[in-house]
């Protein structure tokens, strides 16, 4: 089985929790020629009426600035981490157990397969844990 995991630079607005709110910050980067791979939103649980959206790549001065003008700004947390590799049964399952074992608590986890590969979006809360993950992935990936 192969494995690879790396940090995704992910970037950050506030939106409005209504129809459009995301659509605008979005139609904005795709017009820069941003070929996003990560987008995530949710409403705020703290402010009623707002939600968060969170994007990934984006690169090059016009795609930066684009998000500029979008309202969108690069965030340290949480710690985001590009998995992908060869889909195999029960292999979700072992990753977290493996990493719950070394005792890293998981900020959030998104995953899918398709054509016998996965790729997914893991989120740490702090850099040390994100390591420790990236370091058991790897050790699955070589049992």
């Amino acid at each position: 089985m192969s494995f690879k995991m790396q940090r995704v630079h992910v970037f950050h607005a506030e939106v409005e929790d209504r129809p459009g709110g995301i659509a605008a910050k979005l139609k904005k980067l795709a017009e820069a020629g941003a070929h996003l791979e990560y987008v995530y939103s949710q409403r705020s649980p703290d402010k009623p009426g707002k939600g968060d959206l969170y994007v990934a790549p984006l690169q090059g001065a016009s795609e930066l600035a684009a998000a500029r003008e979008a309202g969108l700004h690069e965030t340290p947390e949480p710690i985001v981490m590009r998995v992908e590799g060869d889909d195999r049964t029960g292999l979700g399952g072992r990753l977290t157990q493996a990493w719950e074992i070394a005792g890293i608590n998981l900020h959030g986890l998104v995953m899918s397969a398709i054509n016998g590969r996965f790729i997914g979006y893991a989120t740490f809360d702090t850099v040390s844990d994100a390591n420790k993950a990236a370091t058991i992935l790897a050790e699955l990936g070589t049992a």
